[in-house]
């Protein structure tokens, strides 16, 4: 009865992992993710946006529906200022 009590002994002991094995596979696991955590926050602060976001319809509409938007420097038309200073001369 001893070596049936030993044999399944040994075949639990074979079958079971090593706890330091098991905390190092699941570090090195931890770790991997983190560093890809890392790099998907890095990547996502870019100011990328995917081909065609800034060409939406509801976008440019947007654009061209507020004044505030529509008027900035950066946004404007320079030909508006052109025909705005003709009509202003030619109006004198």
């Amino acid at each position: 009865m001893g070596f049936i009590m030993e044999f399944a002994e040994n075949l639990v002991l074979r079958l079971m992992e090593d706890p330091k094995e098991r905390d190092k596979k699941f570090r090195e696991h931890l770790y991997s993710v983190k560093e890809r955590c890392n790099k998907t926050k890095e990547m996502w602060s870019y100011p990328l946006r995917p081909y065609g976001f800034w060409t939406f319809e509801r976008h440019n509409a947007q654009l061209r529906w507020d004044a505030q938007i529509s008027q900035v420097p950066g946004r404007r038309d320079p030909y508006d200022d052109l025909l705005e200073n003709s009509f202003d001369t030619s109006t004198k």
